[in-house]
């Protein structure tokens, strides 16, 4: 095994992936992967794809990858140079036409605008000044006559009427966003949101970068979000009658929160998967088909 397929193994291992994981994860073939960890990178299609697959590998385990590329150059094989004693195009009197007539009519361009741009300065001066002599010739407008309206005074003899105070209307509380934990199947975590409405997804890194997905509905359901963020970034997703997937690679490293509230991941190492639904005062909506 080679330093660089050690080193991805052992990070691949303290994040509690396995090579199906990451296959899932990359949509890398797990041949590939297997050939990267041993240093066999002749089963790889090519030297291009070899240094695009580690990369992708050292993206998603947490590892800078442009640091891995940097360190480990001499390891991975290098992009194969256009063989030498490629023939030279015997004839190239035509492009050397080409050129002469282009700088030909550039030529020509070039001493159109000249003489168009004073031109056309002469125009622009000549409509800025007729329009400020229309605009002094006008007349000033004429201003209506004003009227003066004399109002009577109520008599002091009569007693003031008191204002009516208006009673404020009270506004109402809404109603407090609740996270209830209904169920684990087939390795999915199902939560039940209420009340109906729209609510905030946002999910956080404090533990360490980890590679995230983001579907509607179930796994295979439009895709939303899907690669490995920075530790420092801040997803958010509006979660409403549509039910959430989230895909989790290092759920340690992560937190989901709804509305602020957290979600409990079991803050365990590994990869965790989500679905939340929205539920009314109907009761729990059809659990979405992993």
């Amino acid at each position: 095994m080679s330093d660089l397929g050690l080193l991805l193994r052992k990070a691949r291992e303290q994040r509690g992936y396995t090579l199906d994981d990451i296959q899932e994860i990359t949509k890398i073939r797990k041949r590939y992967l297997e050939a990267i960890e041993s240093g066999d990178y002749k089963v790889l299609p090519g030297s291009f794809y070899v240094r695009a697959f580690v990369k992708t590998y050292a993206e998603t385990v947490g590892l800078d990858a442009e640091e891995v590329l940097r360190l480990y150059h001499k390891e991975l094989p290098k992009a194969q140079a256009p063989e030498a004693g490629s023939p030279e195009p015997s004839y190239i009197q035509p492009k050397s036409r080409r050129v002469q007539h282009n700088d030909r009519i550039g030529k020509v361009v070039v001493t159109s605008l000249m003489w168009l741009f004073p031109i056309l300065i002469a125009v622009v001066i000549y409509v800025y000044y007729a329009n400020n002599k229309t605009e002094t010739n006008k007349p000033p407008a004429s201003s209506p006559p004003s009227i003066t309206t004399e109002t009577a005074l109520p008599s002091s003899a009569g007693a003031p009427t008191p204002t009516p105070t208006a009673t404020p209307t009270p506004t109402p509380t809404p109603p407090q966003t609740t996270v209830t934990f209904r169920e684990k199947k087939n390795s999915r975590y199902y939560f039940d949101v209420s009340p109906a409405g729209t609510h905030q997804l946002k999910i956080t890194f404090p533990g360490g970068k980890s590679w995230v997905g983001v579907n509607e509905n179930n796994s295979s359901g439009k895709s939303l979000y899907g690669k490995t963020p920075e530790q420092s970034e801040i997803l958010t997703f509006e979660l409403g009658e549509t039910p959430l997937y989230v895909n989790l690679g290092f759920a340690k490293g992560a937190q989901i929160e709804i509305d602020g509230i957290a979600v409990d991941d079991e803050d365990v190492p590994g990869r965790r998967r989500f679905i939340f639904t929205v539920v009314g005062d109907a009761g729990p909506s059809a659990t979405p088909t992993p």
